[in-house]
């Protein structure tokens, strides 16, 4: 059951509706946020953090899976909506069906997206003034990108957090002869927040993890390891582990080895602890931010608060901290322990979309203004993606089965599409599925593969 505190009562001002799908925590965040930029009319300028603005109506969709988010989490990320509810794909498409919306906003992995776009395809078959369409990134993207790209190939707008995703954007669609022009530079819409004035007393340095890097229990100890010597060595810091879930949350990407049980044998020092909540509000104390890749970087960035990029485990496309060469930001724990502040290189930071120049206000207004004509247009063509039976026989029926979907977008006979509350043993069951699928990925599936290696 979704938290009421996320209902805000309708406003009879409010004229423009836009329903955001989400399948984790931080693609909600990505999704709403980035609903209140693009929304053209009453809500040009930058819209506040908090949630929708007067002229606007937003519908939230959570997609029913492994990362649907908790309570917990929801209150955390602090993103209001009119409405809040979780959904399969089905009963998301028949939502559409059934509702007049002006834009769709699919903050999904990109499998998702393919299957909604084909879904929703199907569902709008015959209408002139179909909703507009918009996706993209909830960060940096640096893996799998003509894979993620051309599984978002038919939405609208495919939204780039900056210049450089733009150019590279592009240059895959044009390379398989797809239609580019979906194509829209914008920049991460949870950037924000005053800048960077000097240090805090006690001086503080954050550690921001990722659930998925890096994927071995030596990697994460030995961070854990120096960021913990990193305290002990300097007492009149404050060293803050900043985590994205607790244990048996999942955010966009399963955690097997939670950082939290990996230090409970390191004995750290009274001036290290444990943090949750928003990135911004830690943000707000933080002297050095340190990380493998996270986009944190980015918001540290933003905010010009010193960013360390680590290279203790190597500047690796698998750790995704390649996408920081040519930053200055990349420094190891070494360096660190002995005083070093990155400096980073304003170039590529300006490519990054991340300067806080005052250009960030007017980042969303090419989406805007791309909106605003779709929606004032008299029809608008069917959704089109790159992948269909004809282009992709081997690849997207099995994309569109996981969501229930038939080849053409209709429900597969037996598609869970029950639309109302489910009942207390419904609820227990559904718990204790999810509960059984994070034992299995934390606890079981860490010991088959270290049987497997024996």
């Amino acid at each position: 059951m979704l938290p009421s505190v996320f209902v805000v009562p309708p406003s009879t001002t409010k004229s423009l509706r836009i329903a955001v799908l989400a399948d984790s925590d931080t693609r909600w965040k990505w999704g709403a946020l980035t609903a209140d930029r693009i929304a053209p009319g009453p809500s040009m300028e930058a819209g506040p953090r908090g949630g929708a603005q007067v002229g606007l109506a937003l519908d939230g969709f959570l997609l029913r899976g492994r990362a649907t988010p908790t309570a917990r989490q929801l209150e955390e990320v602090g993103v209001r909506a009119d409405s809040l509810r979780e959904v399969t794909a089905v009963e998301f498409l028949r939502a559409m069906a059934e509702s007049s919306y002006d834009i769709v906003v699919l903050a999904l992995v990109g499998g998702g997206v393919q299957a909604m776009l084909h879904g929703l395809a199907r569902v709008w078959d015959g209408l002139e003034k179909r909703p507009v369409v918009v996706t993209g990134y909830v960060g940096v993207v640096y893996e799998k990108l003509a894979d993620g790209l051309l599984l978002r190939h038919g939405a609208d707008l495919v939204l780039a957090n900056s210049r450089q995703d733009a150019e590279r954007f592009r240059a895959v669609y044009e390379g398989v002869d797809a239609d580019a022009s979906s194509v829209t530079e914008v920049a991460l819409p949870f950037l924000g927040g005053a800048a960077y004035e000097g240090e805090h007393d006690p001086y503080t340095v954050v550690f921001a993890v990722q659930p998925s890097v890096p994927d071995n229990r030596r990697d994460r100890v030995y961070l854990l390891e120096r960021l913990v010597g990193h305290a002990r060595l300097h007492p009149e810091r404050e060293v803050l582990l900043k985590l994205r879930s607790r244990p048996g949350e999942h955010t966009t990407h399963i955690e097997e080895l939670p950082y939290q049980k990996l230090i409970q044998r390191l004995d750290p020092p009274a001036n290290f602890r444990l943090v949750y909540g928003n990135m911004g509000e830690v943000l707000d104390r933080t002297d050095l931010l340190v990380t493998i890749s996270s986009t944190a970087a980015l918001e540290s960035l933003h905010r010009r608060v010193p960013t360390a990029v680590l290279t203790d485990l190597g500047v690796r496309e698998v750790l995704g901290n390649h996408h920081f060469v040519g930053s200055g930001c990349l420094a190891s724990w070494d360096q660190l322990d002995a005083g070093h502040r990155p400096v980073p290189d304003e170039e590529w930071v300006a490519r990054q979309g991340v300067v806080p120049d005052g250009s960030y206000a007017h980042a969303f207004d090419g989406a805007r203004e791309r909106i605003a004509k779709l929606l004032a247009s008299s029809e608008r063509p069917p959704l089109t993606p790159y992948y269909t039976p004809v282009t992709a026989p081997g690849y997207l029926p099995g994309i569109l089965a996981r969501h229930h979907l038939g080849p053409d977008g209709t429900p597969l006979p037996g598609a869970p599409a029950h639309d109302k509350e489910p009942g207390p043993v419904r609820q227990i069951v559904r718990r204790a599925a999810r509960g059984a699928y994070r034992h299995g990925v934390q606890r079981v599936a860490p010991v088959i593969r270290r049987m497997g290696e024996l």
